[in-house]
């Protein structure tokens, strides 16, 4: 069998975890890399031994070799590039979040169900190994019925900069950047309920804090401290059709003790943590039993997460699997982000129809 020709667009740091897990599936040919600067883009291209580089996406997605493309840009361009993607008949790995608004979302859903093609959106945790083994204890039932979700991000300080922190690429701060995967696992894990209402809040702040010494963090490439226009912190509860709720809370920069993050979900029958490492509540013979699972990874491993990522796309690609996080999804999640920021916005609880 031939392999998957696939085009990467966006060379930038996310790109690196895609070419690598790209590069370890033997039955993907890395053929192209395009990025707006094409010497960045040759040399990924060199590293990965692709044979084509390009400047212009439009471009690479002409070519009639390639079938498959991970996108790796600014948000702002994901539902361009998608679209697109979805037009020229390639299948799509699109990063998270899938796009900026609803709107967006909805047009890059119709044109992959034109397509007949797989979009899947890069909810990377919904691929993780703790994660799977979750949902297996939660699927036989081993919960009972899920009716509570708890969810926290915390950086004291971690605005990266950069497109991270200009409204206008990014469209949003904490809430988009990390958020997105909090909301998104604990929606998955709940059966993905359909939404009720939000009621969030957003709040800048503290700014860059480029002033703070002697604690360092990641900074994009492009990092300007005088620039920034995203939120420093996002908090939401999220109500569901189904009587559950979920409580998050998001931040990029913060007066806090420490970092924090952890993924808490609570059922009838028992409870589960998912972060910072899988540990599950049960209850036997009128006993509570604290339960940890003997396994390799208890957290979210990031290389293996992103490999089972990349390498469940080639799967749904080949038409062996239905993808773990398509378009509508994307799209779902896109209405949740984007309510949130909505409720901040408006200062009152936003209804769902």
């Amino acid at each position: 069998m031939s392999k998957v020709k696939v085009g990467v667009i966006g060379a930038g740091s996310i790109s690196d975890i895609h070419l690598s897990s790209y590069a370890r599936n033997p039955e993907v040919d890395i053929y192209a890399i395009c990025d707006l600067n094409e010497e960045r883009a040759r040399t990924k291209a060199a590293a990965y031994g692709a044979e084509k580089t390009f400047a212009d996406y439009r471009e690479l997605l002409a070519d009639p070799a390639i079938d498959a493309v991970s996108i790796c840009t600014w948000n702002n361009s994901h539902a361009e590039i998608s679209i697109a993607a979805a037009e020229a008949g390639k299948h799509v790995l699109v990063e998270k979040p899938l796009c900026k608004t609803v709107e967006e979302a909805e047009k890059v859903k119709q044109a992959a169900l034109r397509s007949g093609k797989v979009l899947q959106v890069g909810f990377v945790r919904r691929y993780g190994a703790n994660t799977a083994l979750l949902r297996r204890f939660i699927e036989a039932g081993e919960l009972g019925d899920i009716y509570y979700a708890k969810a926290s991000c915390l950086r004291r300080l971690g605005n990266p900069g950069g497109w991270f922190s200009d409204k206008e690429r990014s469209g949003g701060g904490p809430l988009i950047d990390l958020g997105v995967h909090i909301i998104d696992l604990c929606w998955y894990l709940m059966g993905k309920p359909k939404v009720r209402s939000i009621s969030g809040n957003a709040y800048n702040r503290l700014g860059n804090r480029a002033n703070i010494n002697n604690l360092s963090f990641y900074k994009a490439s492009d990092y300007d401290s005088a620039k920034n226009t995203v939120e420093d912190l996002a908090n939401a509860i999220i109500r569901f059709n189904n009587g559950a709720s979920l409580v998050v809370d998001v931040s990029f920069t913060l007066h806090a003790k420490q970092d924090e993050m952890t993924v808490k979900l609570f059922g009838d029958k028992g409870g589960a943590e998912i972060e910072p490492g899988l540990f599950i509540v049960s209850e036997q013979h009128d006993t509570i039993l604290n339960v940890t699972p003997q396994v390799d990874q208890l957290g979210f491993d990031f290389a293996s997460g992103f490999q089972s990522e990349i390498n469940h796309f080639i799967d749904s690609c080949l038409g062996r699997k239905e993808t773990l996080s398509p378009v509508e999804d994307g799209l779902e999640v896109m209405k949740m982000l984007c309510g949130i920021y909505e409720s901040a916005e408006k200062k009152r609880e936003i209804y769902f129809d």
